[in-house]
């Protein structure tokens, strides 16, 4: 089974394996979320790009979002491994 995202409340962790693909994904969620009165906090968004060797930013409204080597999710540090090792 292949995840494509995590959601929960209000996070979410789009997952991806292709940059165009994530970029699609990013656009789409933030579409959704403006058509029924969400805002998209732009400060709050990151991309952790997993062994990607394609350096084009994501963008969301025209903005570059801010490329990181880990991010929590739900309490879990995830890094550039794909992994919680940071965890333990």
């Amino acid at each position: 089974m292949q995840l494509d995202d995590f959601d929960f409340a209000d996070d979410l962790a789009l997952l991806s394996h292709a940059h165009k693909q994530m970029q699609i994904k990013t656009t789409n969620v933030a579409a959704a979320s403006a058509s029924v009165g969400f805002n998209t906090h732009k400060g709050k968004n990151k991309v952790l790009k997993c062994n990607m060797k394609n350096i084009t930013p994501i963008t969301l409204d025209g903005e570059t979002v801010e490329d990181v080597e880990f991010f929590t999710y739900l309490g879990s540090i995830i890094d550039e491994q794909g992994g919680s090792d940071e965890d333990v």
